[in-house]
């Protein structure tokens, strides 16, 4: 069974990370999204509300599951017995981090590929972060994240 691993903070979760997701379910017969807890970026939302987010927004893919991770991915991965590791690469801003990233990983465990899937290009310039300045200042995001996700951000604003 082919097995990969799609991490991140996810906080969180955007469309552009459910299109990476839904072309890494269409090529693996199962993909675990592993929830990074990094507490050094300082999350808005918790493990646990990142982690009930994204299982309500994949409850259409049955080949994906849910976890939350801490440590290193690739012992994480190879603990899951997965494959390969899934990261989106939205510009080329992004290839230089993610080439360094995916060089580590292959020197600590050289059995574990690294595949750069691209999303569609109309989510190349939407990131979490980004999303959370928006939704903080008020603006619609609703062509960004999903609705449960947007409710999130409201309240979590009003906070």
């Amino acid at each position: 069974m082919r097995h990969c691993i799609y991490p991140g903070t996810f906080d969180p979760i955007t469309h552009g990370h459910l299109d990476v997701l839904g072309r890494a379910a269409k090529l693996f017969d199962r993909v675990t999204v592993a929830i990074a807890t990094n507490a050094g970026k300082a999350p808005l939302f918790s493990a646990d509300e990142r982690q009930y987010m994204v299982r309500q927004v994949i409850t259409h893919l049955p080949n994906v599951t849910v976890t939350v991770f801490d440590g290193l991915l690739v012992e994480f991965a190879t603990a899951q017995n997965a494959q390969a590791i899934i990261r989106g690469l939205r510009a080329l801003s992004d290839f230089e981090f993610e080439f360094n990233m995916a060089l580590m990983n292959r020197h600590l465990n050289p059995e574990l590929e690294t595949l750069f899937v691209m999303p569609n290009e109309q989510f190349s310039y939407t990131s979490s972060t980004l999303v959370k300045q928006v939704a903080r200042y008020g603006g619609d995001i609703s062509h960004f994240v999903p609705p449960i996700v947007a409710t999130a951000l409201r309240h979590a604003n009003a906070r």
